[in-house]
């Protein structure tokens, strides 16, 4: 029977609100379990092999070729991606497309992991003896210790599950849940082997939001020169005013002879002079400031003045360089801007 977008089933098809609930939470109880179960083994002769693909992998002086058919194929991808932005060189071949010509692809300095819940995917069992020839080492991640691929593999990556979540216990639902696990503990475990930080996977998602946050210095991003409002001590409250109006910071940046910070003065500040009852017109800028203002280094990264901001609660942020002198200013709107924030 077929629906159209915009018509409902009748009603005797449609479940009741708690058996979709029950199944749905059903699923998850089983793939979670999966997980655990596969946690579980690691602490035996799983565990023995998962370190050894480990081991392989960072000696290894080519790339990790990932290959799979089907629901497993589209696992390999995500896996390949995650491997390839946390500092494991990697890329996917598609069995079948290697059959015809993508196996040149690999070279006998690279290792290849192959992905088969049954381990008797047929276009991968058929690039076994291909493999071999080549001399590349061979992981299986399969759910079948006597599969045939696990049997030609070097090193086996067990990804058993007792039952599928699917109601049939048929569709791949907890067996590439634990695929995919698997791979993320692999990209996990060799990241922190290779001593990979924040700041190199920013390196390879300078797009992203990540990106922007660690690789983004503040010096990028802060006012400088003539776009910053200074005055100097003895400057009258209507000069310091219009210094403030020109500039556009919302705040007057109270400096030595040397532009080292001595004080600043913002609208905030007016406010409370104002509501205070201080008379402003005989009052100079030394009189008007607040000494000793928050400051920070011009050459950390601008999360960082995100950082301070936020803590301090402050929407403007002077900025010095290493002998204190001003060389910038920032506020919550520029770093918005940089989408930093």
């Amino acid at each position: 029977m077929t629906f159209l977008p915009n018509s409902s089933p009748p009603h005797s098809l449609v479940p009741d609100r708690a058996v979709i609930v029950a199944l749905a939470r059903q699923a998850l109880d089983i793939e979670a379990q999966a997980l655990l179960d596969m946690r579980a083994r690691l602490a035996g002769e799983s565990g023995q092999a998962f370190a050894a693909a480990v081991q392989a992998v960072l000696a290894c002086q080519g790339r990790l070729v990932v290959m799979g058919m089907g629901k497993s194929g589209h696992v390999g991808r995500k896996i390949v991606a995650t491997l390839a932005s946390t500092g494991t060189p990697s890329m996917f071949v598609h069995p079948g497309e290697a059959a015809h010509g993508d196996l040149g692809m690999v070279t006998p300095g690279d290792i290849v992991l192959a992905i088969s819940n049954s381990g008797e995917s047929e276009e991968l069992v058929g690039l076994l003896p291909l493999l071999k020839r080549q001399g590349v080492l061979l992981l299986a991640m399969t759910g079948r210790a006597q599969s045939s691929l696990a049997r030609h593999a070097d090193i086996v990556l067990d990804c058993a599950v007792a039952q599928e979540a699917c109601p049939l216990n048929l569709a791949p639902t907890a067996s590439t849940t634990a695929q995919m696990a698997l791979g993320d503990a692999l990209a996990v475990a060799l990241l922190d082997a290779r001593g990979f930080k924040a700041e190199d996977f920013a390196r390879s998602h300078p797009g992203g939001a990540l990106g922007r946050k660690l690789l983004t210095h503040l010096r990028d991003v802060m006012r400088s020169g003539e776009a910053l409002p200074c005055v100097a001590p003895d400057t009258a409250f209507g000069e310091v005013m219009r210094e403030m109006s020109a500039k556009g910071l919302g705040a007057a940046v109270v400096v030595d002879a040397e532009r080292k910070v001595l004080g600043v003065f913002t609208d905030g500040d007016l406010r409370r002079k104002i509501e205070a009852g201080v008379d402003l017109r005989t009052a100079t800028a030394a009189q008007l400031m607040t000494p000793k203002p928050r400051c920070i280094r011009d050459d950390v990264l601008a999360a960082e003045a995100v950082a301070l901001m936020e803590t301090h609660r402050i929407n403007t942020l002077l900025v010095v360089d290493a002998q204190g002198v001003l060389v910038g200013a920032t506020t919550t709107n520029d770093l918005m801007r940089a989408k930093v924030i």
